[in-house]
C-alpha cells in the first residue's frame, strides 16, 4: 500500500473536553503529529497572556490544532457521498487543517509586532523547509507539501478545500471558540456546531449551509462577537500583552544600545536582529521566553527588571477609556508630565486599540474583501446570510474599535502626595 493511503493497525483517539475524542486512523497523520514541529506547538499558548485573566486558559495550539484536523475530518466524512465532493482531496485537507498553525510564536500576536515577523511566512518555511514535517509530506508525493501549503496560504486552486480551513464559518474558528470558551470559561462561545456540520453542503468553490440552518449560524456569529470583546479583547489580558511587548522591545533596545545582559540572551540575538532562521526561530518556545523573563527580573536596567516583574508576578497596568483620536492635547501634556516624574513614558504610558469586524459581506475591490457565508435555498439558489438574517444584518460591515490607555497606577500612587505632578496627572486621567 503506497503511504498515502496507508492506515493505522488500529485506529488511535486523544481524549478532548470539546470533540469528547479526536479520531487518527491515517499513517500520515499520525507521523505528522509525532514531528518536533508539531510537538512544539505544546509550549505555545493558543490564548497567548489570557491566562493572567482567566486562569483555566493554559490550553495549547496544539490543542487546538487536533481539533481543526477533527472537525474538518467530520466534514470530510459528511461530504463523501455529495457530488461536488472530491475524495481525492480527503488527506490533504486533513493535513492542512492539522498544520494550518505550526508558525506560530510565543505570545505570538505581541511577539510578531516587535519583530516585525508574521508566523505565517513561518508556517510556510516549515511546510516547505528542511524539516520533519517537509518530509514526511514529500513521502506521500513530491508536491504534496507544496499543496498544503497553498491551502493554508489560500492560494490553492480548489477554493473549496481552502474555505473548510480559512473563510468566515471555517473549521478554525468552530474550534478555537468552543475550546476557548470552555477553557476560560465563559458561556458565549458556544453554538450548535452538531447543526452546523450537518447542513454544510460543498459547493464549487465554497462551502455553503442549508437555509434550515441560518439560525445555528446566527448563534455561531453571535458567538464569535461575544467571546471577540468579552475574552480576546478583555483590557486585563490587553495589559499583559503591553507590558509583554514592552519586555521585548526594551531588551532589543539595550542590545542595539550596547548594554550588558548579565545572562546573555542567546535566543533573542537573531530576533534583536531581525534575521532569525527556522532553526533559532523554532528553538523560542513560551517555555524559554519565560525563563529569560524570570532571569531579566534580576537585571541592572531598571526599566527592563520593573517590566519582567510585573509579568512574571500579575503587578499589570490599570487602564481607563482614552481615545488619542479626540485627547491629542492630554496625550502630550500626560506624556511630559510621566517624564517629569520619573516614568519613562515610552515604557508606562501606552495606547492600545483593539478592533474586530465579527461579519462582513463581499464587496469586490475593496482590499481585505471576505467571502460571505451563503445559505442554500430549497430551489439551489444561493442567498448571502444577511439578507435573510436581520441579526446578522445589523452587525454586517460594522466595526467596533476600543481605546485603552495604560499606566503603572502603583508608581503614581507612590509619589508625594504634596507633588503638583501627580496632582495634574491624576486631573487628567481621572477628572
Amino acid at each position: 500500500m503506497v503511504y498515502r493511503d496507508e492506515k493505522l493497525s488500529e485506529e488511535k483517539v486523544f481524549k478532548d473536553p470539546v470533540h469528547r475524542y479526536v479520531h487518527v486512523r491515517d499513517r500520515v497523520i499520525w507521523d505528522l503529529i509525532g514531528t518536533a514541529e508539531f510537538q512544539r506547538l505544546r509550549r505555545i499558548k493558543q490564548l497567548g497572556t489570557s491566562y493572567l485573566t482567566f486562569h483555566g486558559a493554559e490550553h495549547s495550539r496544539f490543542n487546538h490544532s487536533l481539533g481543526v484536523y477533527e472537525i474538518v475530518r467530520r466534514i470530510i466524512e459528511n461530504f463523501k457521498d455529495r457530488d461536488n465532493w472530491d475524495h481525492e482531496e480527503r488527506l490533504l485537507c486533513l493535513c492542512a487543517a492539522l498544520l494550518h498553525d505550526l508558525g506560530h510564536g510565543p505570545f505570538s500576536h505581541s511577539f510578531e509586532k516587535v519583530f516585525k515577523l508574521d508566523h505565517e511566512d513561518f508556517t510556510q518555511q516549515i511546510l516547505l523547509g528542511d524539516t520533519e514535517v517537509n518530509a514526511i509530506l514529500k513521502k506521500v508525493a513530491p508536491d504534496f507539501a507544496k499543496d498544503v501549503a497553498d491551502v493554508i496560504n489560500k492560494t490553492y486552486e480548489n477554493k473549496l478545500v481552502v474555505s473548510l480551513i480559512s473563510s468566515q464559518i471555517d473549521a478554525d474558528r468552530m474550534d478555537y471558540l468552543q475550546r476557548d470558551a470552555y477553557f476560560t470559561g465563559v458561556s458565549y462561545g458556544h453554538f450548535d456546531m452538531e447543526r452546523i456540520l450537518r447542513v454544510m453542503r460543498p459547493m464549487e468553490d465554497q462551502v455553503v449551509v442549508k437555509e434550515s440552518g441560518m439560525h445555528a449560524v446566527e448563534d455561531y456569529i453571535m458567538s464569535r462577537y461575544q467571546m471577540y470583546w468579552q475574552v480576546y479583547f478583555h483590557p486585563v489580558t490587553r495589559s499583559a500583552e503591553v507590558i509583554l511587548s514592552k519586555i521585548l522591545h526594551r531588551a532589543k533596545v539595550l542590545y542595539e544600545e550596547g548594554y550588558t545582559f548579565k545572562l546573555k540572551p542567546i535566543h533573542f540575538l537573531s530576533f534583536f536582529a531581525g534575521q532569525p532562521t527556522l532553526k533559532e526561530y523554532l528553538a523560542l518556545d513560551e517555555a524559554v521566553t519565560l525563563y529569560y523573563f524570570q532571569m531579566w527580573m534580576q537585571e541592572e536596567d531598571p526599566i527592563l527588571s520593573d517590566l519582567c516583574d510585573r509579568f512574571v508576578n500579575r503587578r499589570l497596568f490599570k487602564y481607563i477609556e482614552f481615545n488619542p483620536n479626540s485627547q491629542m492635547n492630554e496625550w502630550m501634556e500626560l506624556y511630559k508630565l510621566f517624564s517629569k516624574a520619573g516614568l519613562d513614558p515610552d515604557y508606562y504610558l501606552v495606547v492600545d486599540s483593539s478592533s474586530d469586524l465579527p461579519y462582513d459581506f463581499y464587496r469586490p475591490g475593496e482590499e481585505g474583501e471576505r467571502l460571505p457565508i451563503h445559505l442554500l435555498q430549497p430551489s439551489q439558489e444561493l442567498k448571502e446570510l444577511s439578507r435573510l438574517s436581520e441579526i446578522v444584518e445589523s452587525i454586517s460591515g460594522k466595526k467596533r474599535t476600543d481605546h485603552k490607555l495604560y499606566i503603572p497606577l502603583d508608581r503614581l500612587e507612590e509619589m508625594s502626595q504634596r507633588s503638583k505632578t501627580k496632582k495634574r496627572i491624576m486631573e487628567i486621567l481621572y477628572g
